[in-house]
Formats: structure tokens, C-alpha cells, sequence
């Protein structure tokens, strides 16, 4: 799968479970390690396993695809799913401030989604 398409498969099943502020950073030009970042905030840690059991899942199910690794336990404010060309990170606020991965990526672009276009009732 290409990995623009599997971020933002990640950013979307991430807000299926009301992660908030997920964000999709291009880090192609910057890092050698990965091609995206997608970061995401649960507001509690079963909160944080509940966005990354729907991201795996609805992955493996949909999309027949798994991450390479997930670093983190259970009971963690950060858990990371590593997809290769795509790095999910799921934080708890907290997390997310004290780490400021959109400061240290700063120079990365923000990937813009498109919002569905509203369509108008016919009457």
C-alpha cells in the first residue's frame, strides 16, 4: 500500500475512535527513517489502546495489513505502531506537550486533508 494512502487510512480509523488533534506529517524530506507521521491524542491511556486496537485491527481486517512493531505496553501514555514508511504515535496530552514532536518536525509539512464536500438537500 502506498504510504501516503496508509497514513491517512491511520489518521482516519485514529478519529473513528475521537483521537484528537491527529495530524499527518510528510517527514520524507527530513528524516531517512520513515516517509510519514501520524500522531494522535487519547485523552486517558484505555483511551490511547482503544485508538490503536482500532487502527490494527481495522487495518488487518479492511487492508490485510499489520505493523512491523508496536513499542509500548498496555498501561503507557505513548504507543507507537510502526509500519515502516508510515510511524503512528498515540500520546496522552500530556505526553504530546512534553515531547512536541510537531516542534522537532517543524521543518516536515503538514499532509491536508480534505473535508467531504457538504451536499445540499434537494426540496
Amino acid at each position: 500500500m502506498e504510504a501516503k494512502k496508509l497514513a491517512m487510512l491511520c489518521k482516519e480509523f485514529a478519529e473513528n475512535r475521537k483521537a484528537e488533534n491527529v495530524l499527518v506529517l510528510d517527514v520524507s524530506k527530513v528524516s531517512s527513517v520513515t516517509d510519514f507521521f501520524v500522531l494522535a491524542t487519547g485523552t486517558s491511556e484505555p483511551h490511547v489502546r482503544a485508538i490503536v486496537s482500532e487502527i490494527t485491527d481495522s487495518l488487518r481486517e479492511e487492508h490485510g495489513v499489520r505493523p512491523n512493531a508496536v513499542e509500548g505496553e498496555t498501561r503507557t501514555p505513548w504507543q507507537v505502531l510502526d509500519f515502516f514508511d508510515v510511524i503512528v504515535h498515540v500520546m496522552r496530552p500530556d505526553t504530546r506537550a512534553k515531547y512536541d514532536l510537531e516542534g522537532l518536525w517543524g521543518d516536515a509539512p503538514q499532509v491536508k486533508t480534505r473535508k467531504p464536500r457538504k451536499t445540499r438537500a434537494v426540496s
